[in-house]
């Protein structure tokens, strides 16, 4: 059993493993590990603590920095911020891992744990599986406290502190992600921080670089996180684009690390379009471009027709990033807006994805709705089965069956994507087609054939 799911650990607050006692062990367990790979004996093992604006957090917090300190590590609190100042925060400080407290896209009342490396990256494989093995045995024992959590002589003990100018040294961090030659004077931006990670940075960024900007739903009260705003709910930032005559839109998700762009006509650039635009007519060319199983094939038929490479990898930002490293490429991402610009940050950053855009707009003289011309998108339905309790569905030959038959009817025309939820109870059905209404009818049939087998 594994606690950790594609992108940390994540669940409904008050209920396994989303409860104060096990984050407690969780952060126990963690500094634990640290401390097992700290190569400097003359200092404790440290790291940095962020989180998004849900209520949850204030516990989550609290349960996680006495568990690093139980097992003696030092701990530096960041406040609200967007997961990717987390990451880049970590390296800033010299720190031995990073911990963001989010769910990411999800409601108020979900909440999660994801880790960084030292280096401002996921967690390694190995050090995830050390943590999760500690967890596993920790949850499985029986006995006393101490034999639960042995205590550190108190002298031991790791210490609290509180960093007052994270927000500043991440504004600083993303502006210089900008090219310097240009500004953003002439344009109108609409910034939607999904009341969110990003509420106050965002906009500040945006406008220190010359914009005119206007801010909406950037007034988080612990539970409008991502409710009816952001990049999973673009529809508001499509209409305020419009009313006000603004050049671009941008849309984050509750911890900043997703984004997706509205043009001035209103259409929604997704994930899939912003790596097409940085791509094909970024101020340095792709050398080749890392999508997901999820990406559609528009994108990789419009990069083949640029003589642009594109491969796919797993879903899941660390899997893009290991495609990269192991091609060299620096551009990848996925279509939900997790995009990573490896010259200019080590994870994917809502914030400095858009400035990029930004800067190709300026670069070209160009609008949004002219730098995505060329990229067609293939009709494409997705259909989320959620299920009683999680089963394989390729473990029945009736599914596999429908699912071959479905592969060869799309063969050279579309593709199908069957794909177990790493987060949640659900089967996630994925159908392209250049004939849209194949698309909606083989995708819905597919899901019912699941739900009715699977229950």
């Amino acid at each position: 059993m594994s606690y950790f799911g594609t992108d940390g650990i994540r669940g409904k607050f008050g209920e396994l493993p989303i409860t104060p006692d096990f984050i407690l062990k969780l952060g126990y367990v963690t500094g634990l590990v640290l401390i097992e790979n700290n190569d400097n004996s003359a200092r404790k093992p440290s790291v940095v603590i962020g989180k998004d604006t849900r209520l949850s957090g204030y516990v989550i917090e609290g349960a996680l920095q006495a568990g690093f300190n139980a097992a003696g590590v030092d701990v530096y609190m960041l406040g609200p911020l967007p997961t990717p100042a987390i990451a880049h925060l970590t390296r800033s400080f010299n720190a031995d891992a990073g911990v963001v407290i989010s769910a990411s896209h999800n409601p108020y009342f979900d909440n999660g744990i994801k880790l960084f490396s030292g280096d401002g990256k996921k967690l390694t494989d190995e050090m995830q599986n050390a943590i999760n093995d500690k967890l596993k045995a920790i949850m499985a024992a029986t006995g006393s406290n101490d034999t639960l959590m042995p205590i550190l002589d108190p002298a031991q003990l790791g210490k609290n502190n509180r960093i007052d100018d994270a927000k500043g040294r991440y504004i600083e961090f993303c502006k210089g992600s900008f090219p310097y030659q240009y500004d953003l004077d002439h344009l109108t931006v609409v910034v939607d921080c999904a009341n969110g990670a990003g509420y106050s940075v965002a906009p500040r960024v945006m406008r220190e670089l010359g914009a005119n900007v206007i801010a909406i739903n950037n007034k988080p009260d612990g539970i409008n996180i991502n409710a009816d705003c952001g990049s999973t709910h673009p529809k508001g930032l499509q209409a305020a684009v419009l009313k006000y005559e603004a050049d671009v839109g941008i849309a984050l998700d509750g911890d900043g690390d997703r984004i997706v762009m509205v043009d001035e006509a209103g259409n929604l650039v997704d994930g899939d379009g912003i790596l097409y635009v940085l791509a094909t007519q970024g101020i340095n060319k792709a050398k080749g471009v890392v999508g997901t199983l999820m990406s559609n094939m528009g994108l990789e038929l419009a990069l083949k027709a640029a003589e642009i490479e594109f491969t796919r990898a797993k879903v899941g930002d660390r899997y893009v990033m290991q495609e990269l490293e192991a091609n060299g490429w620096i551009l990848g991402g996925e279509p939900s807006g997790h995009i990573l610009c490896l010259d200019k940050s080590r994870t994917g950053d809502a914030i400095i994805a858009s400035l990029q855009i930004l800067a190709v707009m300026q670069a070209r003289g160009k609008a949004l709705s002219d730098l995505t011309e060329g990229f067609e998108v293939l009709p494409q339905k997705l259909v989320n089965v959620r299920l009683s309790q999680m089963q394989d569905p390729f473990e029945h030959e009736e599914l596999v069956a429908a699912f071959d038959k479905a592969r060869a009817t799309l063969e050279g025309r579309g593709r199908l994507l069957i794909r177990q939820s790493g987060t949640e109870p659900m089967i996630r059905v994925m159908v392209e087609s250049d004939d849209e209404i194949e698309c909606d009818v083989m995708a819905n049939d597919l899901a019912d054939k699941i739900k009715a087998i699977l229950g």
